[in-house]
Parts: C-alpha cells; structure tokens; sequence
C-alpha cells in the first residue's frame, strides 16, 4: 500500500497533500515534532517523534520504500528515502531522484559552506508562490499515480 509521508515541519502544502491522498484514498503520515493541529481526516495520522535533531527524518527514512511518497525540502533525507526507492517531492513540486538528489546534496552542502565563511551574507530563497503551490499539485498527482504502480 502506497503512504505519503510529509515532513511536517514548515512545510507549507500540507492541506494541498492531504485533499490528493483523500482524493487518491492513501495513507497520509505527518511527522513532525509537535505543534500541528491533528486533522480529523481518516486517512491522516499526526505522527510526534521526539524532540531532537532529524529525529523527525529518520522515522520517515526508516519506512519510506519503494512505492511511497515522501514530501520534503531536507536533502539529506530526500538522499536516503530515494536510496530507499521512494519518491520525493519539495513544496514547490520540484523532483528530487537518483539522477539529480546527488548534485542537490553538493549544492546544499556548498550553500552551508559560503554562510559559514560570510556570517554577513544576505538573501536567501524566493517566496513560496502561488505557482508553486501549483505545480506542486501537478507534481504530486503525477507522483501518486507512478508510486500506486510501483507498489505491490
């Protein structure tokens, strides 16, 4: 059975995730560290891991596999959920796959890098946009109908 897993911590697509997998009828697991207000939607579950650095990524990479979708801006763990078989989708429904988590993973690690050698740098990422709240929508109707597929 295909489960969208979100990591649920400042992600900002949560409702839009929830009415595909009502839509679809998928398992939906929200996993974050608390705070979230639990969704009386049937085929949610509110998952609260513990306090503690990636302790809310590692719950989802240890079940994340083939078949499932994961939803998250976090490199490291879109690197191991896809090394799982899983797919993975960013808020802004950009892909992240075998082909390309590798050179996002550098990218990142270069970013983290130049800040720590400028504490003065400025900017930062685009506003999340209404576009990209569609294309995530596309994105993840497109990814769902490939994971109930690939699942068994």
């Amino acid at each position: 059975m295909t489960t969208l897993f979100v990591d649920a911590d400042a992600c900002p697509v949560k409702a839009e995730a929830e009415r595909v997998a009502t839509r679809h009828r998928i398992a939906m697991k929200v996993v974050s560290n608390g705070g979230l207000r639990p969704s009386p939607n049937p085929f949610v579950e509110n998952i609260i891991v513990p306090e503690g650095p990636d302790v809310a990524d590692m719950w989802i990479a240890d079940r994340a596999k083939t078949g499932d979708v994961v939803i998250t801006s976090d490199i490291p763990l879109a690197a191991k959920v896809v090394a799982n078989g899983a797919q993975v989708l960013k808020p802004n429904g950009e892909a992240l796959t075998a082909a390309n988590v590798g050179n996002a993973l550098a990218t990142r690690d270069l970013m983290t890098d130049l800040r720590a050698a400028d504490p003065f740098r400025q900017g930062g990422g685009r506003p999340f946009s209404k576009a990209d709240r569609s294309h995530f929508l596309d994105a993840l109707e497109r990814c769902l109908r490939k994971a109930l597929k690939e699942r068994p």
